[in-house]
């Protein structure tokens, strides 16, 4: 049986609403040991919409704020941290559900590389956990990484 299959509905269905980060983990395709590129910590939020829209925005937890207090004065060490701290990305999503992958299309990326592309998704559900894994091997930080993010369905208030 797979570990889509645990609800009621298709892979679409059941990502429909937000979900709260849990783990950002990045494994080098050399098997050098993990990396948590925001810190072991992390916090974020990935919506899926039921028109199809995604935004997923993750962050290190202990970001340090603009000693200026104008996001658009900062200095060359604050615009670093800011770059390297914060995933931000929205656009369509795509399901395949008979291959339990998606797609996200940017269409605004905080990295501007991204603008524009389709990524894969590798889809692991099991119960209010959702792993979403990238489909191949990409740069990051100087190593080939594949990565492995892991969110939990978040409460309704």
């Amino acid at each position: 049986m797979s570990s889509v299959t645990h609800h009621a509905g298709g892979l679409r269905e059941r990502l429909i609403g937000a979900w709260k980060l849990v783990s950002y983990e990045e494994r080098p395709a050399d098997g050098s040991p993990s990396i948590y590129p925001l810190g072991e910590q992390p916090q974020g939020l990935i919506m899926y919409t039921p028109d199809g829209y995604m935004s997923a925005q993750l962050m290190r937890r202990e970001r340090k704020p603009f000693a200026g207090g104008d996001w658009f004065d900062g200095t060359p060490d604050e615009y670093r941290e800011e770059g390297t701290s914060y995933i931000a990305y929205s656009g369509r999503f795509d399901v395949d559900e008979d291959n339990e992958s998606l797609t996200h299309s940017m269409f605004v990326s905080l990295f501007p590389n991204w603008l524009g592309n389709t990524q894969p998704r590798v889809v692991r559900m099991e119960g209010d956990r959702l792993q979403l894994r990238t489909a191949s091997p990409f740069p990051s930080g100087g190593h080939t990484v594949m990565s492995y993010i892991t969110w939990q369905r978040a409460e309704p208030n």
